[in-house]
């Protein structure tokens, strides 16, 4: 292929647009190369842009019913927001004190590491444990550590560490919450490599918790989470807005690659259109990026259809004041897992954050398991009723709300299994028989928004790396910059 090279990048969530957004400036912020920058094509399936990014007009105020807010620990996203103007749109949670609903609701202790308990007295008072439950907790401060010579489940090293209610009552809620996933099946390595490295520094998963939060248990200062007070849509409406030089393809499904014999690759869209690429950047789900390499790569494409994939909704309630008792104090709770349990977590979101806040109490709950999917199986209707009864369970909550909407996402989230991180690594090893194509998104390096953009940046870097004329990129604070 001759002439300017022509960068398509699939999938319009978060990670295509920071990879978009990434080429784009990157070679506009670096002119004085001897070659032009890539012409950069943004192919998306669906009608818009965003993907798990999705904020809806409900009760008069902007909420997130999908993802809704940014590890702040990872810088990658908060300087996105800076770079593009958003910096004084931010919002911290008025409310950070969760609370997990067991036999019923009790508040989450504050010295929680990575989920696990300090053995602090907040914790011993809260009640999430049985006697028994803490004691057997404590034998992780005598027991000495054996760190897993080979990925384990989260589950397994939690529960011969700490026993099986610091699991089921504290891990599984949070970590297992997270993503929709069940903790005896999660990766350690993948999805909470932090517990895998505490156990290799001390002899103790809870003293090398502490070793590793710099001797501390308590929380760093400042918030853990940010949103954008018009909801994080707003960051994919203002990244789709400012990418003047990305074509930007709405409903423009990709069905296959075929490699060119020069290099690239030419693209077949849904109703046969096709399109030459000199590179091409795959930020779409791995089940999807297995159906596009299914001729191009097989091997990789037998890796990526074998990632799962648990599907969720969101049901969005609103209430009158008069509703509560007491106004909540609270950000909401995370639920244990028992049987004739809808919701896995219930957010109180106008009491969260403050921009949400109104003449009416927004409630947004989440459904749906890797290892259940009969809430996604009920009808809307039936949904909200499942979702009332568990309010009025947990919360003594039987007013009827004033409005109530579900919201559904089919496989929207990838589960990290034991294996994961060799799984991802025999991809991108199979892969490199396509040197000029990239798989980037949640299926691989990270589930969050933060972790989304960090892994599209990525995928973006190595492409400009790879073009004639290349700005030099080096490496500021763990993410590539232009020089």
């Amino acid at each position: 292929m001759s002439g300017r090279r022509q960068v398509v990048i699939v999938g319009g969530g978060i990670t295509g647009l920071a990879a978009a957004h990434r080429l784009a400036v990157t070679h506009r912020v670096t002119g004085g190369s001897s070659s032009p920058g890539p012409r950069i094509t943004l192919l998306e399936a669906d009608g818009r842009l965003g993907g798990k990014i999705r904020t809806e007009n409900f009760a008069g105020r902007p909420l997130d019913v999908g993802a809704e807010a940014l590890l702040a620990r990872i810088p990658t996203a908060l300087e996105l927001c800076h770079e593009l103007g958003l910096e004084h749109d931010l919002v911290a949670p008025a409310s950070d004190q969760p609370f997990v609903w067991t036999d019923r609701l009790r508040p989450l202790p504050p010295r929680l590491m990575a989920g696990v308990p300090d053995g602090s007295q907040a914790l011993i008072g809260s009640g999430i444990l049985s006697p028994a439950g803490i004691v057997r907790a404590g034998l992780d401060l005598i027991v000495p550590a054996r760190p897993p010579k080979h990925d384990v489940s989260i589950g397994s090293l939690v529960r011969r560490r700490l026993g099986d209610q610091v699991l089921e009552r504290l891990i599984d809620p949070l970590l297992g919450g997270i993503h929709a996933g069940n903790c005896d099946e999660l990766s350690a390595c993948a999805a909470a490599p932090q517990l895998v490295a505490a156990l290799q520094s001390r002899r103790s998963l809870v003293r090398g918790l502490r070793a590793l939060s710099g001797g501390s248990p308590l929380t760093p200062a400042g918030p853990t989470f940010l949103t954008l007070s018009g909801g994080l849509g707003e960051l994919a409406r203002t990244l789709g807005e400012r990418m003047t030089a990305v074509e930007c393809r709405t409903r423009a499904a990709l069905e296959s690659l075929e490699p060119l014999p020069g290099g690239g690759s030419r693209l077949t869209l849904a109703g046969g259109e096709t399109l030459d690429a000199d590179h091409v950047i795959l930020a779409v789900p791995a089940f999807a990026a297995a159906a596009i390499l299914a001729e191009a790569c097989p091997a990789a494409a037998e890796e990526l259809a074998g990632i799962p994939y648990a599907s969720v909704a969101t049901i969005a309630l609103s209430y009158p004041v008069e509703a509560f008792g007491d106004p909540l104090a609270g950000s909401g709770f995370l639920v244990a897992r028992r049987p004739g349990r809808t919701i896995t977590a219930c957010t109180w979101s106008s009491a969260k954050w403050p921009h949400l806040a109104g003449d009416t109490v927004l409630l947004k709950c989440s459904a749906g398991h890797a290892s259940d999917r009969s809430a996604l199986d009920l009808d809307d209707e039936q949904l909200i009723r499942s979702v009332r009864a568990d309010l009025a369970q947990a919360m003594n909550l039987h007013a009827a709300p004033l409005d109530a909407r579900v919201f559904r996402f089919e496989r929207a989230l990838p589960q990290y299994t034991v294996g994961h991180l060799e799984r991802v690594a025999r991809i991108d090893g199979e892969l490199a028989r396509l040197p000029t194509v990239s798989v980037s998104g949640a299926a691989y390096r990270g589930v969050g928004v933060a972790a989304c953009i960090s892994d599209g940046q990525a995928a973006a870097d190595r492409v400009l790396a790879a073009l004639p004329g290349a700005p030099r990129l080096v490496e500021r604070d763990g993410a590539s910059a232009a020089a």
